[in-house]
């Protein structure tokens, strides 16, 4: 049995700073601070990184503090990084004896979570959580050696996550490499291939639907609507879906069928124009405005066609046949895309590719479904650990 704390008996919490005028996107001087915000934590990107100028008035952290957001996906905990922070998040401050690990993974955990916006949600308004919200919370705190021994069975399943997506994120380089081993640059086109209109190569683009729909995903076989994101990252995930409220509106001819070849026709500037293309899909499931499927001619391999339009050497020639500001959503219209100018090496080659590419994703969905299996191990534990 744990002793259940209040949190607020545990830890307090420090709001961030507003970041003062003087600010500069690139690399670090003298005199000034990195501005840490949510971005930074979840995206990981370190191209577009914020200094500001040093003064006393900032609030920072270091390395080993415990952040949690304010906004957006609220109470999600973040640690790695130091400097100044925004007032979109909050520094995590100890004030009794407790295993950092420990408190780190309580914030991760669901029970943390449903009672944050248990009491968020009963506000008419969510400007972001504060002290008020966490009153009624509660911590599981059991006597150290304990802490010690939870954090370190969530830590070896945390490791093994990071292998696994490092297994994962290896074969998608594999791939990549022998696209250029076997093609060379597709841009260049050093190896002569014979260079296309992607017109060439189409047989038709079909479009896909526009329904209202329940704001979670469907049960069963309920009839559903992919999401943008079910292809946005390069592989297809019917689990992203949104129920249609009446079932006899089903429209099978944009209903998502095993071999096609999906592409988002609009998303942000850096996503817009990505592909996926579907091994095999639950029925009932139909494509949403935002995407096309591209069905392809007897000259063109539809996993040739995939990997080339998500191939990080082709992603500039996608983008400019875009059309958006910087800010707004990017749109690529039939008429644009069908001018896209492609290589075209024969259709065997294309095919001994596809095949290697078939024998990788194997490899891939074996880790992928070990993947899910620590994932609901941990989620399992942490239940039985801090509810």
């Amino acid at each position: 049995m744990s002793l259940k704390m209040k949190l607020l008996d545990v830890c307090d919490f420090q709001g961030g700073s507003q970041p003062p005028k003087e600010e500069w996107i690139g690399t670090p001087r003298e005199g000034y601070v990195r501005m840490l915000q949510i971005r930074d934590y979840s995206q990981g990107e370190d191209k577009f990184i914020q200094y500001v100028k040093d003064t006393t008035k900032l609030h920072k952290c270091n390395k080993n503090d415990i952040m949690l957001s304010r906004y957006g996906y609220i109470g999600q905990a973040f640690t790695g990084l130091e400097g100044a922070y925004n007032v979109a998040l909050v520094k995590v401050i100890k004030k009794r004896q407790i295993d950092t690990q420990y408190l780190f993974y309580y914030f991760q955990s669901e029970y943390f979570r449903h009672s944050l916006l248990s009491n968020v949600g009963a506000r008419a308004t969510i400007p972001g959580f504060n002290k008020t919200e966490l009153v009624a919370t509660e911590i599981p705190v059991p006597k150290t050696e304990i802490q010690i021994e939870i954090r370190e069975k969530l830590s070896m399943i945390d490791k093994l996550l990071k292998e696994h997506h490092k297994q994962i994120k290896m074969l998608d380089m594999l791939v990549k490499s022998r696209f250029v081993e076997m093609f060379g640059d597709p841009v260049l086109n050093e190896m002569c291939w014979e260079q296309v209109p992607l017109s060439i190569c189409i047989e038709n683009i079909d479009n896909g639907k526009s329904f209202v729909c329940d704001s979670e995903a469907r049960q069963g076989d309920w009839p559903a609507v992919l999401k943008l994101s079910a292809a946005t990252y390069g592989f297809y995930r019917p689990e992203e879906n949104k129920a249609i409220l009446d079932k006899n509106q089903f429209v099978e001819d944009a209903a998502v069928r095993d071999g096609d070849l999906l592409f988002t026709r609009k998303n942000t500037p850096e996503l817009v124009g990505m592909c996926a293309y579907v091994y095999d899909t639950p029925g009932k499931l139909m494509m949403p405005d935002l995407i096309f499927r591209l069905n392809t001619t007897e000259r063109c391999n539809k996993v040739f066609l995939w990997k080339l339009i998500n191939h990080d050497l082709f992603r500039d020639c996608i983008q400019a046949i875009a059309t958006g500001s910087a800010k707004s959503m990017s749109n690529i219209s039939k008429e644009r895309l069908l001018g896209l100018k492609i290589i075209l090496p024969p259709i065997e080659r294309q095919k001994e590719f596809a095949a290697f590419v078939a024998q990788t994703d194997k490899s891939k969905l074996a880790i992928q479904q070990s993947l899910e299996k620590l994932e609901t191990l941990k989620k399992s534990l942490m239940q039985e650990y801090f509810s």
